[in-house]
């Protein structure tokens, strides 16, 4: 099998183009379940510390149960009806039941996590290069989605993947060790010298400390080589996404806006064609 993949590489692009939509049908679950699982935690630890008497135990609440159902009727959703994006198109966007429309959010996630692992296996082809960025890519859309509802890059999602990049690099998977290893600690600093800059000069809180593990995590990937790149990038998706939101939403202007998803999105740019940005741009200015 390993043979014929790497000779036909479509093979390969059309397997990860099918993985990833049975993934993204299951980060759809993640992105909704996840922030709610961390909220029942920290209540209970809140009540807990604060000696207040604990939320009688319910009915079990985890990403394997309950089985999902309509938010509105509570109809479950049946095998036929959770076929990634299919469903979707065959349902016509509406439940079988109630008919309400299903939020086009589930088919889109479906789509992108198929986009994103055809696109890594299209680039690195077959071997533990691809199945170890799509593995990263899942984590960062779902991260981006989480922060996008709740302004919320949660720690069980950032961590074990910033862990992960270390040890996959300490044999040299993507970057050398050192280079991944000053990755996550300049990652981590230049976002946290800006937070403590701006809270001096202005006494606001200019982003959370999630933005900065997430920096710190794209630098233990890709090493500290990808972390110029991924700052002008983000800084622009920024204050495109600025814009765009002021239009849309002007009475509430002020309200923050989430950078996860443009450190994501400029970080996993720059992790698989950061040098070929960069040659196009000295070549196009004449450096080369």
């Amino acid at each position: 099998m390993n043979p014929l993949l790497n000779e036909q590489p479509w093979l390969f692009v059309g397997m990860a183009l099918v993985l990833g939509l049975i993934v993204g049908s299951f980060l759809n679950v993640l992105v909704w379940r996840l922030p709610k699982m961390l909220e029942r935690e920290w209540r209970a630890q809140a009540q807990e510390v604060l000696g207040l008497p604990t939320d009688p135990a319910g009915p079990a609440y985890n990403l394997m149960r309950p089985h999902s159902c309509c938010p509105r009727c509570n109809h479950p959703v049946r095998a036929w009806e959770n076929i990634p994006l299919l469903s979707y198109l065959m349902l016509k966007g509406r439940c079988a039941h109630c008919r309400e429309p299903i939020s086009a959010r589930y088919p889109f996630t479906e789509l992108a996590g198929a986009l994103v692992s055809a696109a890594v296996a299209w680039h690195f082809g077959f071997g533990w290069q691809a199945g170890a960025v799509m593995l990263l890519s899942w984590g960062l859309l779902a991260m981006s989605l989480i922060d996008v509802d709740h302004q919320l890059l949660p720690d069980v999602l950032v961590l074990p993947l910033l862990w992960l990049g270390l040890i996959l690099n300490s044999v040299g998977l993507l970057v050398t060790l050192p280079d991944a290893l000053w990755g996550a600690v300049i990652g981590y600093m230049s976002l946290w010298t800006v937070f403590w800059l701006f809270k001096v000069i202005t006494g606001k809180d200019g982003m959370g400390y999630g933005d900065f593990k997430l920096l710190a995590l794209l630098g233990a990937w890709g090493g500290w080589q990808i972390l110029p790149m991924t700052l002008l990038m983000s800084s622009l998706l920024g204050v495109l996404a600025g814009l765009i939101l002021l239009r849309l939403r002007k009475p509430q202007a002020s309200a923050p806006m989430p950078f996860g998803p443009c450190l994501a999105i400029a970080g996993w740019i720059a992790l698989l064609w950061g040098g070929q940005i960069t040659d196009f741009y000295l070549q196009s200015v004449g450096f080369k």
